[in-house]
This record gives C-alpha cells, structure tokens and sequence, in this order.
C-alpha cells in the first residue's frame, strides 16, 4: 500500500520525535492514502515555516499482523473519546503501534474542538459528525 506524509523535508527513516504531542492521535508519524490530503498538509506547514512543500511516498505491507493496530472505522463515540483524549496529552496511542482512522479535517477540528472545550455535548457533536 502506497502512503503519504506532508512535510518541508525528505524525511527517508519516518520517527516519532519531531512530533507534536497533542495531536488527535497523539504523538505519532502521520501518513494517509490520501495524497491530496498530504499535499495539502505540506503546504500548510510550508506557509507557517517558509519552505518548500514537500511529499514523502513511502510502501506500507498490507500485513500489518505483527504489529499492534487500533482501527476506527468511522468517527464515532470510541474516536470522539479517543481523540480528545490524544489532544489532552493523554498518552493512550501507546498501546498501538499504528492507529488507522480519519484526523480532523477543517470541519470536523470545529465540531470536535465545540466539544473539547465544552460547548457542545457528546450527543450533538456525534449528530454532527
């Protein structure tokens, strides 16, 4: 399986620490099957750093039996607690070795974000999502 990772470097041997902490999956190297999406994260990144976007390709073996793996089908009460959880500093991803699921677009950080910080409860941010 082919993935990608937006970045403003090559970065050849992935690791976890130049990640950030409070991420939705906690501290972690982030990649997606999306390349658009890492497109888009490179760029973004680019703007706050001044450098040039760049998208790293790696091969990921679909057998991923050796490895301890946490999925999330879709974003639902199980993500939602999973998530904020991430965001607060907990540090629950590292049970796992990889976490597959969807991070927050633009849309979803606002609703999720309504929750976090408690201006919306969990029934309204789950009807939403």
């Amino acid at each position: 399986m082919i993935v990608y990772h937006g970045s403003t470097e090559i970065i050849k041997n992935p690791d976890v620490a130049h990640s950030k902490k409070y991420l939705d999956f906690g501290c972690g190297f982030y990649v997606t099957t999306f390349e658009n999406q890492a497109k888009k994260w490179a760029v973004r990144k680019s703007m706050r750093q001044e450098k040039t976007p760049v998208v790293n390709v790696y091969e990921l073996s679909d057998n991923l039996d050796d490895f301890r793996v946490l999925s999330f089908e879709k974003e639902n009460e199980k993500w939602l607690d999973f998530v904020c959880a991430c965001r607060k500093g907990q540090p629950l991803n590292k049970e796992y070795d990889i976490i597959i699921g969807n991070v927050a677009d633009d849309d979803v950080f606002k609703t999720v974000d309504m929750y976090f910080r408690g201006l919306w409860d969990k029934e309204k941010v789950l009807s939403e999502l």
